[in-house]
């Protein structure tokens, strides 16, 4: 996925209310940028972190600003990390065009928020002839506390866990679900970060043993893309 163009490079001064993100330009002023983000983003939030942001087309639009990436210093060597959770959508939705995700292989269709359960929308619904609908959640991952591990969450995640169990009932009930981890960063494997929230967890592991099947995949990040690049093993 190309990233809107020319981003504009800036130096955080901080993120607050979740979906805030004060940052100072170049040219020494300081704009309020949209954070679309509602993790803890424990590690990438560190004041004077250099950043990149899309500016918004919407003359509408209240922020004139997106912040897209962050160069944080992680274990194992500064990275730029996307942060933006409403990309993994469109990015899973690129790399099912594209034939790059093997859990969805002979799959043709693939619709996007698709209600199910009694309060949940799956991310998508893969259809294909001769194949039985597949539930497709998508979960965003940045968070990078030991060298090449990428976990998730980064705080309690109650909503996630939610889909976890409804996914498992899909499963239960004779369906088919995958959930698809988007790393956004550099990573050699996947764990859940079950210290930060064991409720997730625990949902998380007991949807596994049902049958929902989870793969993560890790970007390539650039100043100019982000892309899915190939498949990291889960633990």
């Amino acid at each position: 996925m190309r990233l809107p163009a020319p981003l504009i490079e800036g130096r955080l001064v901080r993120r607050y209310k979740r979906f805030l993100a004060d940052v100072e330009l170049a040219d020494g002023t300081v704009t309020t940028a949209h954070c679309a983000n509602p993790g803890a983003m424990l590690g990438l939030h560190t004041p004077g972190n250099r950043v990149l942001l899309s500016a918004s087309t919407n003359p509408a639009r209240k922020l004139g600003f997106s912040w897209e990436l962050v160069e944080a210093d992680l274990p194992g060597g500064p990275q730029w990390v996307g942060i933006n959770t409403m990309r993994p959508n469109a990015l899973v939705a690129e790399a099912f065009r594209a034939g790059l995700l093997a859990p969805l292989a002979g799959y043709t269709g693939l619709k996007p928020e698709v209600r199910y359960a009694t309060a949940s929308r799956v991310d998508f619904l893969a259809t294909g002839e001769g194949l039985a609908p597949c539930h497709v959640e998508v979960k965003n991952c940045h968070l990078l506390r030991r060298p090449g591990l990428a976990e998730f969450p980064d705080c309690v995640a109650a909503r996630s866990a939610r889909h976890m169990r409804d996914l498992a009932q899909v499963v239960r009930d004779g369906g088919r679900a995958v959930v698809i981890v988007v790393v956004q960063m550099q990573a050699i494997r996947f764990d859940v970060a079950r210290d930060l929230d064991p409720a997730f967890d625990r949902a998380f592991q007991a949807a596994r043993e049902a049958g929902v099947a989870v793969h993560a995949y890790r970007c390539r990040v650039t100043p100019e893309e982000v892309a899915i690049a190939e498949e990291i093993p889960v633990a």
